[in-house]
């Protein structure tokens, strides 16, 4: 009932009268301040005022039903799930694995939320959008990390801003980050049992502290208004459906070239550490099939994965 009460607010451009939304519901007028208590408290900003009503404002509220108002998937997140607080969403998706492929998991605040090899992602009340998708296609394991790279390029569609990739898993505004991306699997030796793919991205953070504000950006930073995280993350699912299910019919190919024109690494002088190893050179090539050339004084290497450095982008100089 509360949600049709919404769409009554949602409906109206000022105050609807306590009598009109009871009249409409069939409803008493205490049910109907019952229900708006509930929407406060789930995040809506709801005014009041005697003899007028009540009136919605704006609001950035993230929900199964903001995120499907947004949908355009057969699906990705046709099953949602939004915590108020969690560890993490990618720990969310393990621990429910058995949900249907395509559920999303979100939360308001992460306690324990992590980027790649440990590292700790901030992840703060009411600014940003953390959300994790379950995926179980019929892959091998090795081809998981292309994951990654579709879904940051469907973030890049979906934020705009001119955002661009830095190799693998980071999204980038000029030369500071506004999203990463964490890829976890469970697999067999040659069986994906399935795919997290959690997805972090700084939508209305105001400002960053410390070393953070040479590193980090947000969308409001970069365009000077507020975003709905809601729609932020449907924006995002909305691309990631059609990527995903062309690469599971036709593998990696057909995203390379549009991938090329935004990957800030390519072209960059580059650090790089993977597995044991280390290499310091030029990125001069990203291949088919997703890994990318490293120019070294010692010749070339290539690079599957792994921790990837740009010259010019926070902190590497």
């Amino acid at each position: 009932m509360k949600h049709k009460i919404l769409d009554i607010l949602k409906g109206s451009e000022g105050y609807v009268s306590g009598e009109e939304i009871s009249r409409s519901l069939n409803i008493s007028r205490t049910a109907v301040w019952k229900h708006i208590k509930a929407l406060r408290e789930d995040g809506y900003e709801i005014s009041s005022s005697t003899n007028r009503g009540y009136r919605l404002g704006q609001s950035d509220v993230i929900s199964p039903e903001e995120i499907s108002a947004a949908l355009d998937t057969e699906f990705i997140g046709r099953s949602v799930f939004c915590f108020e607080e969690t560890d993490s969403t990618n720990s969310e998706c393990k621990r429910h694995s058995d949900y249907p492929d395509g559920t999303v998991f979100t939360a308001e605040i992460q306690t324990g939320g992590r980027g790649r090899r440990g590292k700790e992602w901030l992840s703060p009340k009411g600014v940003g959008a953390w959300f994790s998708v379950l995926l179980k296609p019929n892959m091998r394991p090795e081809d998981v990390s292309k994951i990654t790279l579709i879904a940051g390029l469907a973030v890049c569609r979906a934020i705009g801003c001119g955002a661009m990739i830095k190799y693998p898993n980071d999204i980038v505004i000029g030369s500071r980050k506004v999203c990463g991306i964490l890829t976890e699997l469970s697999a067999e030796i040659d069986a994906v049992n399935y795919i997290v793919c959690g997805i972090g991205i700084n939508v209305n953070t105001p400002s960053f502290q410390g070393e953070l504000q040479e590193r980090a950006t947000s969308l409001f930073i970069e365009t000077g208004k507020r975003h709905s995280r809601a729609r932020v993350i449907a924006a995002v699912l909305n691309e990631l459906e059609p990527l995903y299910k062309d690469f599971l019919k036709n593998g990696i190919s057909n995203i390379m070239d549009e991938y090329r024109r935004l990957c800030v690494t390519l072209g960059r002088d580059v650090a790089v550490q993977f597995g044991g190893g280390a290499a310091v050179g030029r990125c001069t090539a990203i291949n088919d099939n997703g890994s990318i050339e490293i120019e070294t004084d010692n010749g070339s290497v290539t690079v599957n994965s792994g921790e990837v450095s740009v010259r010019g982008i926070y902190g590497y100089i």
